[in-house]
């Protein structure tokens, strides 16, 4: 059963139709109008209605819209700075797992701010240039390179970042010439960049038997070789 409602019971009841029990200067002092009215200095207080229009919040669309809205998914993720294993320090001879030069063994130089590691091979020994690894696709061995005389200050993430250049509209001859033009071919200043690192680093090498073909032979396992009893 509903619950019982009980009939609101007016003040000033209406006797006949249009005709009240209590006149209406009766029902000022009865109600304690005037007290009001001669506390506020003979007006009654005004309160200023807030603009609706402000908080009156914007009536979503009817339709949905025709096309996806792309919205920026918010990150609250801090990065935190990569760490470094403590098998792979400065000078410490690396294997590459994967990758165009998997299997190579490379000279580690330092680790950027991108948290990878910058690697040489050097490049005039097993042919690997100046590059970034991840360390994670890598191995660290026990040998160890003097890198006391390499300057590697120089090099950054934003060294290894690829220049994008503007596409423009070439004519016939500009088209043939492009075509005979090597895309993948290496400033001058990264070469001489290249140079610079690999020529103290020869000369340590150079100095330890053994050392330079030790990083020019790749490593590869072979049938009875078992890799969790390996000793590198």
């Amino acid at each position: 059963m509903a619950p019982k409602t009980t009939a609101r019971v007016s003040r000033n009841p209406e006797l006949i139709p249009g005709v009240r029990k209590t006149s209406r200067s009766q029902m000022y002092h009865k109600r304690g109008l005037w007290a009001i009215k001669a506390k506020n200095g003979g007006k009654f207080p005004h309160h200023e209605k807030a603009a609706a229009a402000a908080q009156v919040a914007e009536k979503p669309p009817k339709f949905y819209p025709a096309d996806d809205v792309k919205k920026p998914l918010s990150n609250k993720r801090k990065p935190k700075p990569t760490k470094l294993r403590a098998s792979v320090t400065p000078g410490t001879v690396l294997i590459i797992l994967a990758g165009r030069f998997k299997g190579k063994r490379v000279v580690f130089l330092k680790q950027l701010t991108s948290g990878l590691l910058l690697v040489t091979g050097p490049y005039k020994i097993n042919g690997v240039p100046l590059r970034r690894v991840n360390q994670a696709y890598v191995i660290g061995t026990s040998t160890k390179v003097d890198i006391s005389g390499v300057n590697v200050e120089k090099f950054d993430d934003k060294y290894f970042a690829k220049q994008v250049e503007k596409k423009k509209k070439k004519g016939e001859t500009e088209f043939f010439e492009a075509e005979k033009q090597d895309k993948n071919a290496l400033p001058a200043e990264k070469k001489d960049d290249q140079k610079a690192v690999d020529a103290p680093l020869l000369k340590a090498i150079e100095a330890v038997a053994d050392l330079k073909s030790y990083l020019g032979a790749r490593f590869s396992l072979r049938a009875g070789m078992k890799p969790h009893e390996l000793i590198f």
